[in-house]
């Protein structure tokens, strides 16, 4: 096990009616609050103004901007960036899923800094102070709600770039998988593969001695198995959404991965697919990750053997264990299948792959190699888009 340090300051508020609460959070860290949400949809479900009232109820002030996107962009984070600096906001409430919460993070940390915040998704300065963030959750896939990260499209060169802070953790998170009930299928299908990736990035490692996170990782990747196709065919059963719902707040809280180094190349490889084609992250990653596995998995077969093991039940084959490894891919697989997601570049019917495969190998290495399990130039890269086909 490597030497670590763990943060992680957000208070959970879970269960339902939570978001009724939400006005008395706010008032703990804010006076004057941006309202950062996406498009319609919180309004039509009345979460808007069961918000509102609480906000109101509280005392809280605020102004707001809607219109986040899928995949969020950075021209309306500095457009919020903008308002908030003008109106004299202190604490930016983000009612919505990952993309909301990303796009509020950007806008936190954007207020006080006098350059571009572009400039920290590129690497060219780091954060030193961001205003507080508050979540009331829609949405349970990114992990976003209690994580150190942000993840924000530029729309010019259509980069789509990380920036892991610890200041980016929210304060509070308000998680009430009653606010669920509404999601269509593929959407919770999309959250219930990001989160299961998000375990995955941790799980495949070149860190010995981890019995404890490696045992972590897998009960939340069974936990995810398990609940994510009840959920995805009864959108009200609350018990399989309340699970699904905690796994993808622990799944990115960075508690499973700490002690641990992670690999995060399908995330990268599947970032620039997703800023080429705005597919949904989680349908990107369904398709790249077991492209990624048949790619590297000689690397570590015992690792992906025990995978198929202990998350898909596969029976170990002590005498050829690859034959555990390759079926535990192939498990996986049909579990994304089974819950709506395609696992090919063809089958999500994308344009232009010839053309556009060696811009998105190029950019996803623009900064070096990617992968902390096995280190991807841009030539594998290009052959994992390829192999996805």
């Amino acid at each position: 096990m490597e030497n670590f340090s763990f943060l992680n300051t957000t208070r959970i508020i879970f269960g339902k009616d939570t978001q009724k609460e939400v006005g008395a959070y706010t008032a703990k860290y804010g006076k004057k609050v941006l309202l950062h949400y996406g498009g319609g949809s919180i309004k039509r479900s009345g979460l808007y103004d069961q918000v509102v009232q609480s906000l109101k109820g509280a005392g809280v002030d605020f102004i707001e901007l809607g219109g986040v996107q899928p995949n969020p962009r950075l021209s309306l984070a500095q457009k919020g960036i903008e308002l908030a600096r003008a109106e004299g906001v202190d604490f930016i409430l983000a009612v919505g899923g990952g993309s909301v919460i990303d796009s509020a993070k950007c806008i936190s940390v954007g207020v006080p800094y006098s350059g571009n915040v572009w400039d920290f998704y590129d690497q060219k300065a780091a954060p030193q102070s961001a205003l507080g963030v508050g979540v009331v959750l829609t949405i349970p896939a990114a992990g976003s709600e209690s994580s150190d990260s942000s993840v924000i499209t530029n729309e010019d060169g259509l980069f789509k770039v990380g920036l892991p802070s610890e200041i980016l953790i929210p304060k509070f998170a308000i998680l009430n998988p009653e606010l669920t009930y509404t999601l269509p299928a593929y959407q919770t299908a999309c959250g219930v593969t990001d989160m299961l990736a998000h375990v995955m990035e941790r799980y495949f490692t070149n860190t010995k001695n981890v019995d404890l996170s490696d045992k972590l990782c897998e009960g939340l990747m069974r936990a995810i198995v398990h609940n994510g196709p009840l959920a995805v065919k009864n959108p009200g059963d609350y018990n399989a959404r309340a699970e699904i719902m905690w796994c993808g707040t622990l799944a990115h809280n960075n508690l499973v991965g700490v002690g641990r180094a992670g690999d995060w190349a399908s995330h990268n490889i599947e970032h620039e697919l997703s800023a080429m084609y705005d597919i949904a992250h989680g349908a990107g990653l369904a398709i790249i990750f077991p492209a990624w596995m048949r790619y590297v998995y000689k690397h570590d077969i015992t690792r992906f053997a025990e995978f198929a093991d202990r998350v898909f039940g596969v029976e170990y084959n002590f005498w050829n264990p690859e034959n555990t490894a390759l079926e535990g891919i192939a498990r996986l697989e049909r579990f994304l299948e089974g819950i709506g997601m395609p696992i090919t570049l063809s089958q999500a019917k994308l344009a232009d792959l010839d053309k556009n495969i060696p811009v998105m190998a190029e950019k996803a290495t623009l900064k070096g190699p990617r992968g902390g399990f096995v280190s991807l130039n841009t030539e594998d890269v290009e052959k994992i888009y390829r192999m996805a086909i």
